[in-house]
C-alpha cells in the first residue's frame, strides 16, 4: 500500500512539475518534515514550490504521506480548492455597492479573482470569499474578456449575477510586461485603492499563522477581568490586551498579552476606540470575546524579549538551511547511486541482447535441421505407418529442504521428445491465459499499464540442461501477493543462466501469465514447462530492485 501510493504521489509530481530543481526541494522538504514532524515548517516550505493554481492537487496529493495524527492539522493549514461552482446574486444599485474588488484580466493571462472584500458587504453576506475565481457574469463566460470588459458587462443589469469556485490564490502582476506570480489569501494583503485595471498593491504578510479563539467570561462576583486594553498604532489599528494580571479570569480563560480582540458580545471591534472599548467591555456582566491569538504581540515586547525573538528566529532558520543543505548532499549521493545503477542496467541490457541474438541465431539452425529431418521422415515413413503420439514425460518435485527458501521445484529435463514445439515458443493463441511469442517479442506487450507500472520486465531463455533448481514462494492467496524467486541454487540451470536471481517476481513461463495464480498452479505451470518439448524454457520476470531504494521519496 505505502509503495503505491509513494508510485501515485511521484506520478503526480512529473505530471505537475516540470523543473527538476523544484522536484528535488519538494522531496527534500518532504525529507525534512520526517525528521522534524514540523507541520507549519512544511507546509511553509511547500508553498514555495505549489506557486500556482495548477499545482495546488499536490497539496492532496501529499495528504496520504502525513502522519494520520497530524492530517487534521494539515487540513486546516493548507489550502482547499473547491471543483464545485457557487452561484450569487449582487444588487448593484445597493447604496455601499458590491462590496468587492477584483483583479486580474485576460491581458494579465490569468483569470478575474475577488482580491478584496468589504467586511459586511453584499459579497461577504452571500459568502464569497478572497480568492474566489469568476467564472461566469450575467450567464456569460468570461475567460476571454479583459478586466475593463468585465467590468462594463457587471454594469449591463440591476440585479448582477456571479458564478464563482474557489482557489485560494490570487494573481501578483503590476503589468501586463511582468510575469505572472501568484499569492495565497493567507500572504496577501490588498491596498485599499486596489481593484482597477491594475493588479498592483500586494505585501506579504510573513506568514504568520494566527489563531482566532471565542472565550467566555462571566463578571459576576468577581473584581473584573484583570487585564488591560490598548488601541494599536496608525500602522496596526485596533484593540490589543496590553497587560495580562497572573490569576486573574482573563488568565484562566487563556488571554494572552498581545491578543488582538475583533469582537465583544457579537459587537465587531475593528473600528472602535479604546474608550468605546473599555465601556463595551464593563457594561456586561457576561461577555462572548473573539480575539485573534498574538496579532499584536510584537507591540508590548520588550527590548529583551525582541533580541531573544529574533535570535530564536535566526536559530530556526540557520537550522533550517542547515537541514536542507544536508538533504541536497544526500540528494546528491543518492543520485550518484543511481547513476551507477543505470550503468549497471545498461550493461545487463547489452549482455542480454547479445544473448537473445545468439539465442535467435541457434534457434534458426535448430529449426532447420527440424525442417530437414521432418521432410527426410516424410519421404522414407509419411505412406508406411503414422507416427507415433509423443511420450508425457512428468517431472520430479523435490521436497522442499529444511531452510529457506519456502519451495524448491528440482525439475529433470533428461526425457523430452525430439519433435515438441520449441520452449513453447510457437503457443497457441487461442490457449486462455497465453500469449504467443514472436521475432523480436516485447514481453511489456503481454501485460497492462497497471501491471508493470514501474517494473524492470525482461524475457529470458533458459536452456535445459540437468535441473532448474529454482525455488519460488508467494503465491496470490499470500502476503506476498506474486510469485517470488526465493533462492536459486548453485550449479542449476537458472544459475547457469545468470539472468535471475532471488527476489525477481516470475510473471510468465513459456506464454502463461502467473500475475494472479496461487503457488501450487505456478509450481505446475513451471513443472510441465520444464517437462515438455524442446531444449529451452522462457520466463517473463521483473527484476527486483536494490533494497536501499525501496519506498524512498
Amino acid at each position: 500500500m505505502e509503495r503505491k501510493v509513494a508510485r501515485e504521489f511521484r506520478h503526480k509530481v512529473d505530471l505537475l512539475i516540470d523543473n527538476d530543481a523544484e522536484k528535488d526541494y519538494l522531496y527534500d522538504v518532504l525529507r525534512m518534515y520526517h525528521q522534524s514532524m514540523n507541520l507549519p515548517v512544511l507546509v511553509g516550505d511547500l508553498k514555495y514550490v505549489i506557486n500556482e493554481p495548477s499545482r495546488l492537487p499536490l497539496f492532496e496529493a501529499i495528504r496520504p504521506l502525513i502522519p494520520l495524527k497530524h492530517q487534521v492539522e494539515y487540513d486546516q493549514l493548507t489550502p482547499k480548492r473547491s471543483r464545485k461552482l457557487k452561484e450569487v446574486r449582487l444588487d448593484r444599485l445597493h447604496p455601499e455597492g458590491l462590496g468587492i474588488s477584483v483583479r486580474g484580466g485576460v491581458e494579465f493571462r490569468c483569470g478575474l479573482f475577488i482580491s478584496q472584500l468589504v467586511k459586511g458587504g453584499q459579497a461577504d453576506s452571500v459568502g464569497l470569499q478572497v480568492g474566489d475565481e469568476i467564472i461566469r457574469i450575467n450567464g456569460y463566460s468570461i475567460s476571454s474578456c479583459t478586466h475593463e470588459e468585465v467590468i462594463n458587462l457587471i454594469r449591463t443589469k440591476k440585479i448582477v449575477s456571479i458564478k464563482v469556485r474557489h482557489v485560494g490564490m490570487i494573481p501578483v502582476k503590476s503589468s501586463p510586461d511582468e510575469p505572472l506570480k501568484w499569492q495565497f489569501v493567507d500572504q496577501f494583503v490588498s491596498n485599499p485603492g486596489d481593484g482597477k485595471n491594475s493588479v498592483a498593491g500586494l505585501a506579504s504578510s510573513g506568514g504568520k499563522n494566527h489563531k482566532e479563539k471565542k472565550v467566555f467570561i462571566s463578571l459576576i462576583g468577581t473584581k473584573g477581568m484583570g487585564c488591560s486594553v490598548s488601541s494599536g498604532p496608525t500602522q496596526k489599528p485596533g484593540i490589543f490586551i496590553s497587560n495580562v494580571k497572573p490569576h486573574s479570569l482573563s488568565a484562566e480563560v487563556g488571554l494572552e498579552v498581545g491578543d488582538q480582540i475583533v469582537e465583544v458580545n457579537g459587537m465587531d471591534f475593528s473600528n472602535v476606540d479604546h474608550k468605546e472599548a473599555v465601556k463595551v467591555l464593563k457594561s456586561s456582566p457576561t461577555l462572548t470575546i473573539t480575539v485573534v491569538t498574538g496579532a499584536g504581540r510584537e507591540l508590548f515586547m520588550t527590548e529583551e524579549e525582541k533580541q531573544r525573538d529574533e535570535y530564536r528566529h535566526e536559530m530556526e532558520r540557520q537550522e533550517l538551511m542547515r537541514q536542507k543543505r544536508l538533504a541536497l548532499e544526500s540528494n546528491k549521493i543518492v543520485k550518484e547511486q543511481q547513476e551507477k545503477e543505470k550503468l549497471r542496467k545498461l550493461e545487463i541490457a547489452q549482455k542480454a541482447a547479445e544473448e537473445e541474438e545468439r539465442y535467435r541465431k541457434e534457434m534458426e539452425q535448430i529449426t532447420a535441421e527440424e525442417e530437414k529431418l521432418k521432410k527426410q521422415w516424410e519421404e522414407d515413413w509419411a505412406q508406411k505407418e503414422p507416427p507415433k503420439p509423443p511420450r508425457t514425460v512428468a517431472a520430479e518435485v523435490h521436497p522442499p529442504p529444511p531452510s529457506p527458501p519456502k519451495h524448491r521445484l528440482d525439475l529433470d529435463a533428461q526425457d523430452h521428445h525430439v519433435a515438441d514445439d520449441l520452449s513453447g515458443l510457437n503457443l497457441k493463441e487461442s490457449q486462455k491465459g497465453f500469449q504467443k511469442y514472436v521475432a523480436d517479442f516485447d514481453p511489456y506487450t503481454m501485460f497492462s499499464p497497471d501491471q508493470i507500472m514501474g517494473k524492470d520486465v525482461r524475457l529470458l531463455h533458459i536452456k535445459k540442461e540437468g535441473s532448474l533448481d529454482l525455488a519460488v514462494e508467494g503465491g496470490i492467496n499470500s502476503p506476498i501477493g506474486k510469485i517470488v524467486v526465493s533462492a536459486v541454487y548453485e550449479g542449476g540451470a537458472a544459475d547457469k543462466h545468470g539472468g535471475i536471481v532471488k527476489g525477481d517476481e516470475i510473471m510468465a513461463v513459456n506464454g502463461k501469465i502467473l500475475l494472479d495464480v496461487k503457488l501450487e498452479e505456478a509450481q505446475a505451470t513451471l513443472t510441465k514447462a520444464w517437462n515438455m518439448g524442446g531444449d529451452w524454457i522462457d520466463l517473463v520476470i521483473s527484476v527486483s530492485p536494490p533494497k536501499e531504494y525501496d519506498d524512498e521519496m
